[in-house]
């Protein structure tokens, strides 16, 4: 607005909100300019004064101000500042007729003016002088809070406010406030019930009337309950259905045979629907007996309306039914101000007639009975809500959508209504039309009850359903029927249903074919045939498409409320009554009502389609027609053209701003003449009024008119001078915009309702009703945003100064999409041809030259053909974004040209300029698509015409032929927006080609075909099946397609193929299409994938990276390829018809097979997780076979070869309670191995075919054993030895099963006590006949070595290896970051820190060593690092061979050598790695050599440190000890299970004795004896009776040896021991002093039996077993064996 100031800076202030007031509309008459130094924001106008707004907040008072004290006159000529408002900012001003009120900006409401009624809200004053604020509290919530105020509106003697929560606060006096109550006045504002929980938009109020605009509610879906189809007392079904030959009858007479039944949905009405269920919907139903009886007539009576329905049932009462009041029987009385009810009804059922329909053949009335009855329902109906006015925009207004026709009303929905009393789809019916109210005679226009006549109603149920509308229609609860809550029910319930049926009737047998389809489970299959016959959904013509929420759009669904006095009809419900609550006026369903204005005795309400309707008192004409009766809302009659945009009502005239022929807006007067001469007597003043509204002359001279107001007598107009042409721009933006929207309104009113009436509508279109369809809801869709659009700008020039706030701004991309569908559904429906389809019926409907048509289109083009001006007709809101586009470029010239907001306009001008010269493109496409398809030869049409299909080019004129083709062959090359299509035929048959084949231009790949050497303009063209060469005639012709080619394939992959690259998205068009890209593709050809749909990545023909192939039978893959195959990681699912399950894979592949690690789940519940390769299991793997249950649940682990066990495997044989650890061969035992079972048995020796044959050894529990042949399991057959746990032993030769009884012919010898040697050597030889250590688990560290790169353990080169293990980790980081839950945090640390390689130079030093070891502990910790694949899959088979079955303690030497066997082959990794590292034993450089204190404990020798010195159990046992020692350490505790019993027990029973004595029997001496010990931080004499506080360190220290894993970390814990110990000592003797093993070693013993560690014996065999060989003999080693001295002294001793 730059611009805009500075050319007027010196005047700025006048240049908006100049204010004129005038009164009547005689030509002398000259509007008065209020003069103030300020802009008028708004101004409000009472009986005699006036309020005004200014720019700042302020508010000013004129005219007759009697509540003045201070004034010498009441009467101000000038505007008097309201000072007493200075201090606050003003927002909203209201005039009463002789009060006032304001709204500030804090939501706080002040008033003044006369209070005698209670209109100010102040209590105990009858004048307020001066503006004083009054409290709006809601007392309901605790604390009561105070109620921020929107805007408020002044009457007589009430006042109406709108909160922020858009409910209603009402004070004052009368039946005007809408509150339950009859006590008057009300001093403090009051909620109006009635209306809350409604968003109501607007309120005013007339001198003794109120009226609300409240937008609609969202319809209920979710409330809907489920239909009642069985009987609530004999649960037999209600409704039962008869399949005839070509008919189906449905009967709803089921007679309750336990009495008659309440509906329970009927007793118990909801809560939010208030009495009204009770009254208006059990009323009908009470003639339960009637309809059953037809004899019995009683008169049943009816439940009286709560407050909220206090209005009489006779309201229902119109012009031409005179009589209904009385046959009704109702009466009421008058006080207070409401009307009190008693209602009650008479049925009369007339018994002929249900006799005449009892006789007739058919149980349906026939279709001229139908007629009849609608005819009589629709007399009923307003009168002229049928006649046809002069005005055909009049008749097209009123007439309904045919979608709405049979919705249901939204607080009844269908389900609840169908009730099994009497007739319960007559009930339907009625509940179905009684929604639609009013509007029941254009529902018959729009209701072809052909389809219907099938479901209506036996005779019997009529008069009883015109009772119940004529009880229905006044009744109304708190929920409404709004058009809305129809519109979306009906969509919704098309959605749900998709049920056929374009035309407007099919909705009734939706609702049927709903409720029938809910209500019964056995629906006959013939029924929904018959409900189902080709046809498209129905679709409402004014789509709830647009989210509103998401553009910042004003609702069109809306409802007007009035209550009040209605003596003058004046609340617009067709009667005089008065109405205490608000009530919905119905007649205003559906017309999109956007502003309402209460004059003191007559209303205005105005439409979005710049309609204005008026009612109540018409003595001066200011209803601005004749029409009567004025009970009801009317049309103001204007001019063809005039779009009114505000209006205003006073005491006896209307005021209206409208659009006219010019730019300036116009105003129009209707009611009263006012003279200027006050002295006229009172007869003159009479009589002169208008008929209809007049032009008031002197509009153009105040300028551009933003809003007007009335009150009293007087008019006012807020004015803006057109400064730098922004305010004409601005008008003429928001009247084209209005103009528009009536033009679409007149589209679907004069044109589409009238054809989708049309019985023949669908057959004539055959496949494209559903296009039309779609075109309707998208047409639907653009009109409803049009609306809200102008309704948006509408409301924006009343109160804005910039462009802030314009939606078609804010907004763009909303108006863009919206376009760009709605012109596809356009070029659909024109490309099938649609609109040649629709010239018959437009015929049929309109004539033969369908002048509507032609006056719609305003096509000025000559003998156009009707089916091109249907085209041209719907091709018109195109036009319109050019408008947008030059109106807003108009708008931008009033700012700097540097300006934001010049930039903000510029660039929404482009994006519709452009957006309408692409979809002018795309109607050109789709143009030249229809008129190929007419020229198109042959049947191919059918199958290729698509409605989103475009023609781009096509080679009937050969340009383009193929390479190396036949010579009689014909060749046509059809390019289409998603697809190739190349068609064949033979030379004498032209027009007709035989075959034809669709390339997918997603899978198509184009590439020209270099000219050198041949001269030919080729293009190799690549589909994912086929590959070849088109040759153009020309290089031009080759470039012209090439282009075509890729620009239509880029279309096709960004999912624009049907539209384009639309403007508005700011993509360019690239060169080329990528070579990499997403598609999807169903093969055809291909053996292997043949009728398989892959969906995924594709590089040039060929699915490469992620993607998903699907097989017909089932079978689906999804992961990654490589060159059309299967390579990398994948999921693959095979169905298993058997099993009725499926086989599943997850895992690694290579060339289309499994190849590498995955597990593999088959359908019979087996589960395979190890190696595979070319489809076979084959390497380490492990297979579960059979849950626990199941009759063989196993584990096998170990190697496979080609699907079969070979190799060195474990069995665990869960059912037989065995396990085998030992050779395979082709799944069986073959080769050395060993059992072991739960009773303790074990064997070891040869297997042969899955048997124990050949020599082996077999030992029991009690240590029998035998040695010798054997031929089966557990079978003996041949020589042997069996020698008893005592050492005498047989040998012969045996037979028999182990344990059954053997037959034995051999000798018996009895070793004398000199031969013990002999068991010895027994012992020595077990696991002599098992499986080497070297041998186990070559398969596993084969696969590490070739993770590594290398095909054989040790050959390969280090930084290939390096390579390898970078790739792995980074491949498993970029899964790990697709989903992120696999790893941790600190795995996720663990991985970073691995890609750091260990490096050194020169020969390995102390520190270099300490770095590898710290690198290996991490590698060892993620399996994602191939040492930590490996040591995790170590330590899961060796618990798998030591858990369980495989704990015996016979086991423990193969368990131990399987551990160091581990550590030699790992080293052999690591030193491969690090080729630098020394070798076992070997010493690292430059070794530091660090002082000890090993000199006080007097020993000589120093071992070497372990740090110094290279051994595999240094390096790697703290890695892998710790995750094996549960099984080991299980083994040793069996192992020595004796030894440690006996020591335990003397641990025991030495302990018994208190320190002193224990010390004395042990022999230490008494020099080393404690006399003071620390206990709990005192210090305390050792007395005889002290226990266990001696050497108490010392002690607990060598406790933690049971803490600990690695032998090494053990040895630390008994040196920390001596170390305790020589402490102690060294404070007891105070001088340096060396240990004698004579004196340490008592002391020492004393230690360890205090300790009291049980297993002692294990934790010695443990450091014994594996103890590193460098310490054995140094420092350590002596240490060690002093403890194990200790633990056999512990063994051996006796007490005595």
């Amino acid at each position: 607005m730059e611009k805009q100031k500075s050319s007027g800076e010196e005047d700025s202030s006048l240049e908006t909100g100049l204010l004129h007031t005038w009164k009547g509309y005689s030509y002398s008459t000259t509007p008065e300019r209020v003069l103030l130094s300020r802009p008028v924001i708004q101004a409000a106008l009472g009986a005699r004064h006036g309020v005004l707004l200014v720019e700042g907040g302020q508010v000013y008072s004129f005219g007759e101000l009697p509540w003045k004290q201070n004034q010498a006159t009441s009467v101000a000529s000038e505007p008097v500042l309201e000072a007493v408002l200075s201090e606050q900012r003003v927002v909203f001003v209201a005039a009463g007729s002789a009060h006032s009120g304001v709204v500030t900006e804090d939501g706080g409401v002040h008033m003044w003016g006369d209070n005698s009624h209670g209109q100010c809200g102040l209590l105990g004053l009858s004048v307020i002088p001066n503006p004083t604020p009054v409290g709006v509290v809601d007392s309901e919530t605790t604390p009561s809070q105070s109620v921020k105020i929107l805007e408020m509106a002044c009457g007589d003697q009430h006042t109406l406010a709108l909160s922020a929560k858009h409910e209603v606060w009402a004070w004052g006096s009368g039946c005007q406030l809408g509150l339950n109550t009859s006590t008057f006045p009300v001093w403090k504002p009051q909620k109006v019930e009635c209306l809350a929980g409604k968003h109501v938009l607007q309120v005013d109020c007339g001198a003794s009337h109120s009226l609300a605009l409240v937008r609609c509610p969202p319809s209920p879906q979710e409330s809907r309950k489920p239909l009642v189809d069985k009987c609530g007392h004999c649960h037999q079904l209600l409704y039962t259905m008869t399949d005839k030959e070509d008919h189906v009858i449905i009967s709803d007479g089921h007679h309750c045979p336990l009495g008659v039944e309440v509906d329970s949905t009927e007793a118990k009405s909801d809560p939010d629907q208030g009495s009204l269920s009770k009254q208006g919907r059990n009323s009908p139903e009470s003639s339960v007996t009637s309809s059953a009886n037809p004899a019995s007539t009683t008169p049943p009576s009816s439940t009286p309306a709560t407050e909220c329905q206090h209005h009489s049932l006779a309201s229902s009462q119109k012009p031409g039914e005179p009589a209904m009041k009385d046959s009704c029987g109702l009466g009421g009385t008058v006080t207070n101000g409401e009307v009190c009810v008693e209602a009650s009804e008479t049925t009369t059922i007339e018994t002929d007639s249900c006799k005449a329909t009892g006789l007739k053949s058919s149980p349906y009335p026939d279709e001229q009975a139908v007629k009849a009855y609608l005819k009589r329902l629709s007399d009923h109906s307003l009168v002229e809500h049928t006649a046809k006015t002069s005005s055909t925009l009049h008749s097209a207004q009123i007439s309904s959508d045919p979608a709405v026709c049979f919705a249901s009303e939204p607080f009844i929905p269908v389900a609840q209504s169908v009730t099994p009393m009497g007739s319960a789809l007559n009930n339907l019916v009625a509940s179905c039309a009684s929604a639609v109210g009013e509007r029941v005679a254009s529902t018959y226009e729009a209701l072809s009850l052909r389809k219907v006549i099938g479901y209506w109603v036996p005779g019997e149920g009529r008069e009883r359903l015109e009772e119940r509308l004529r009880l229905e229609e006044p009744m109304q609860g708190k929920k409404s029927s709004s058009l809305g809550d129809i519109r979306e029910e009906e969509a919704e319930l098309s959605r749900r249903l998709s049920l056929p049926g374009l035309l407007s009737q099919d909705n009734a047998e939706a609702e049927v074919k709903a409720m029938l389809s809910t209500a019964t489970p056995e629906v006959s299959p013939r029924l929904l045939r018959r409900t189902s016959r080709t046809r498209g959904r129905p679709v409402p013509l004014t789509s709830g498409g647009i989210s509103e929420s998401d553009a910042h759009l004003p609702s069109l669904q809306t409802e007007v409320w009035s209550w009040g006095r209605g003596q003058e009809g004046q609340l617009g419900h067709g009667d005089l009554l008065p109405r205490p609550q608000p009530v919905c006026i119905k007649s205003f369903s559906g017309k999109e009502v956007l502003r309402v204005a209460a004059g003191a005795s007559h209303s205005l309400a105005l439409t979005t389609q710049s309609q204005v309707f008026s009612w109540g008192c018409n003595t001066s004409g200011q209803l601005g027609h004749m029409e009567s009766p004025t009970n009801f809302p009317h049309l103001t009659k204007l001019s063809e053209g005039i779009r009114v945009w505000d209006i205003g009502a006073g005491q006896q005239h209307t005021l209206l701003l409208a659009d006219g022929d010019c730019m300036q807006p116009i105003l129009y007067y209707s009611g009263k003449q006012v003279k200027e001469e006050q002295e006229e007597t009172a007869e003159e003043q009479t009589g002169k009024y208008t008929q209809q509204p007049v032009l008031l002359p002197f509009c153009m001279n105040l300028g551009y008119v933003s809003s007007v107001c009335t009150g009293g007598q007087t008019c006012a107009a807020l004015a803006d001078r057109n400064v730098m042409g922004f305010k004409s721009s601005l008008h003429e933006l928001a009247a084209a915009e209005r103009k528009y929207y009536c033009k679409l309104s007149n589209i679907k009113n004069l044109l589409l309702q009238p054809l989708l009436k049309l019985d023949s509508l669908s057959s004539a279109l055959g496949q494209s009703s559903g296009l039309l369809q779609n075109l309707i809801g998208r047409l639907g869709r653009l009109s409803q945003l049009t609306g809200q659009n102008s309704a948006s700008l509408t409301s924006f020039l009343r109160r804005s100064r910039d462009i802030r706030g314009i939606v078609l701004l804010d907004d763009a991309h909303l108006f863009l999409d919206t376009y760009s569908e709605y012109c596809s559904a356009v070029g659909d429906f024109l490309v099938m041809g649609g609109f040649q389809a629709l010239v018959k019926p437009c015929q049929d409907v309109f004539g033969k030259g369908a002048d509507v048509v032609q006056r719609l289109s305003e096509c000025s083009e000559e003998g156009l053909a009707l089916a091109d001006i249907l085209a041209h007709l719907f091709y018109l809101p195109i036009k319109h974004l050019h408008e947008y586009g030059r109106l807003l470029l108009k708008l931008a010239s009033c700012y700097d040209p540097s300006s934001v907001d010049y930039q903000k306009l510029q660039d929404a001008s482009s994006k519709y300029e452009s957006m309408a010269l692409h979809l002018k493109r795309r109607r050109k496409e789709a143009e030249y698509t229809l008129h190929f398809w007419k020229s198109f030869p042959g049947k191919m049409t059918d199958s290729l015409r698509k409605a989103s299909r475009r023609l781009v080019c096509e080679s009937s004129n050969k340009a383009l032929t193929l390479q190396n083709a036949g010579r009689f062959s014909v060749n046509w090359f059809m390019l289409f927006n998603d697809a190739l299509v190349h068609a064949q035929g033979m030379v004498p048959y032209k027009s007709f080609f035989s075959t034809h084949h669709v390339f997918p231009l997603a899978t198509l790949w184009v590439e020209p075909v270099s000219e050198d050497n041949t001269g030919l303009y080729g293009l190799k063209l690549t589909s994912p099946e086929e590959s070849f060469t088109l040759l153009a005639s020309s290089s031009a012709e080759k470039a012209k397609w090439l282009r075509s080619i890729n620009q239509a394939v880029e279309q096709a992959l960004s999912g624009l193929g049907h539209d384009g690259i639309p403007p508005s998205t700011g993509l360019t068009q690239r060169a080329d299409p990528p070579i990499s890209r997403t598609a999807s593709y169903t093969f055809y050809k291909d053996s292997r994938l043949k009728e398989a749909t892959y969906e995924g990545r594709w590089v040039s023909g060929k699915p490469h990276g992620r993607g998903v192939v699907k097989w017909p039978d089932g079978r689906m893959y999804t992961g990654a390829f490589k060159n059309g195959l299967e390579d990398g990681f994948g999921d693959y699912v095979v169905p298993n018809k058997t099993q009725n399950t499926c086989d599943h894979y997850q895992g690694q592949w290579k060339d289309g097979k499994m190849h590498g690690f995955g597990t593999f789940r088959y359908a019979s519940g087996e589960v395979y997780e190890g190696s595979f390769q070319d489809n076979m299991r084959h390497g380490h793997g492990m297979l579960r076979s059979g849950k626990l249950n199941s009759t063989s649940p196993s584990v096998f682990i170990g190697q496979w070869q080609y699907d079969k066990k070979s190799g060195y495997g474990v069995f665990d044989d869960i059912t037989r309670g065995e396990k085998y650890m030992g050779m395979w061969l082709d799944d069986q035992r073959q080769g050395n191995g060993v059992v072991v079972t739960q009773f303790g048995l074990y064997y070891e020796g040869a297997f042969s075919n899955n048997k124990m044959m050949g020599t082996g050894v077999l030992l029991s529990e009690d240590d029998t054993t035998f040695e010798g042949e054997f031929s089966e399991d557990w079978t003996l057959n041949g020589k042997g030895v069996l020698t008893m746990p005592n050492g005498d032993y047989i040998e012969g030769s045996f037979n028999g099963v182990w344990g059954t009884g053997l037959k034995i012919s051999g000798s018996y010898y009895k070793p004398s006590l000199y031969d013990s040697d002999k068991e010895k050597t027994h012992f020595n030889k077990l696991g002599r006949l098992a499986v080497h250590s070297e041998e186990k688990w070559k398969a596993v560290f084969v696969e590490c070595w070739d993770r590594l790169g290398c095909d054989s353990p040790g050959q390969g080169e280090t930084s290939t290896a390096w390579d390898n293990i970078a790739i792995a980790l980074t491949v498993n980081r970029r899964q790990q970051r697709d989903s992120p839950e696999l790893l941790s945090r600190s795995h996720h640390k663990t991985l970073e820190s691995l890609e750091f390689i260990p490096q050194h130079v020169g020969p390995v030093t102390l520190e270099v060593y300490h770095t590898i070891r710290r690198y290996l502990v991490k590698a060892c910790d993620t399996p994602l690092h191939p040492l930590g694949r490996l040591v995790e899959t170590l330590v899961s088979v060796y618990r798998m061979t030591y858990v369980g079955v495989g704990a015996n303690r016979r086991l423990l030497p193969q368990a131990v050598n399987e551990i160091q066997s581990y550590l030699s082959r790992i080293f052999q990794l690591v030193r491969f790695l690090f080729p630098d590292l020394p070798d076992e034993g070997g010493s690292l450089a430059e070794p530091r050599k660090e002082k000890t204190d090993t000199d006080t404990t007097g020993k000589l020798l120093e071992s070497p440190k372990p740090g110094c010195v290279v051994s595999s159990s240094a390096l790697l046992l703290p890695v892998l000890l710790p995750r094996l020692y549960p099984p080991l350490f299980t083994l040793y505790a069996l192992d020595k299970e004796k030894e440690d019993d006996v020591y335990w027990e003397c641990v025991i029973r030495l302990n018994k004795q208190p320190d002193l004595a224990l010390l004395a029997f042990l022999g230490v001496q008494q020099k080393f004896w404690p006399v003071t010990v620390t206990l709990h931080g005192e210090k305390q004499q050792v007395l005889s009776n002290t226990k266990d506080a001696c050497f108490a360190s010392a002690v607990e220290t060598l406790q933690q040896i049971s803490t600990t894993f690695t032998p090494s970390d053990k040895l630390q814990v008994i040196q920390l021991t001596f170390e305790e110990i020589t402490q102690e000592v060294l404070a007891l003797l105070k001088q340096d002093f060396l240990w004698s093993m004579d004196d340490l070693f008592p002391v020492f013993l004393f230690v360890v039996l205090r300790a009291r560690i049980r297993n002692l014996g294990s934790e010695v065999s443990l450091i014994e077993d594996l103890m590193d060989p460098c310490v054995q003999h140094g420092e350590h080693g002596i240490m060690f064996t002093t403890l194990k001295a200790s633990y056999y002294q512990i063994q051996h001793e006796k007490v005595t």
